[in-house]
């Protein structure tokens, strides 16, 4: 059975995921560190929550022990979708965008290049605002992915 863990670490679609999880019947891990508040969604069916140290990658080494090859993973973190990849999971961050492991090496290496390029004192482009049409392409994906767990 599919199981939907969501790297809940800022996190702006959490709500959107429990309750397109629920509609089709899976299970949901909410996984982040104690500032996430993390407790507000234990009370709903079908939703457990895993609080984790508030130290760097935390959430990761919780998720990864976890996965099974026909789970998804919500992240925005490449490398944990990295790892769960390896597993053979599936991941995708929370604008929709979809990991896969034939890209997620050159993804890898292009999140080393501009971490690189930080420590030396360059300056890189961050990520855009968060748009309705981000939180649309998730939901999106999230039903595709979910849907194809159900064929």
């Amino acid at each position: 059975m599919t199981t939907l863990f969501i790297d809940a670490d800022a996190c702006p679609v959490t709500r959107d995921a429990i309750a397109i999880a629920r509609a089709h019947r899976v299970p949901v891990v909410l996984v982040g560190n104690g500032s996430q508040h993390l407790a507000r969604f234990a009370s709903r069916k079908g939703v457990e929550t895993l609080e984790v140290a508030s130290g760097r990658d935390s959430a990761d080494f919780a998720i990864v022990p976890l996965v099974a090859p026909e789970d998804i993973v919500v992240t925005g973190d490449i490398g944990l979708a990295a790892m769960v990849l390896g597993r053979g999971s599936r991941a995708f961050n929370h604008r929709g965008r979809q990991y896969f492991s034939a890209t997620i090496d050159a993804e890898l290496a292009v999140r080393h290049a501009e971490q690189r390029h930080r420590r030396a004192g360059g300056r890189t482009q961050g990520p855009s605002p968060f748009q309705h049409e981000d939180r649309e392409r998730f939901c999106e994906t999230l039903e595709r992915l979910l849907g194809a767990c159900v064929a």
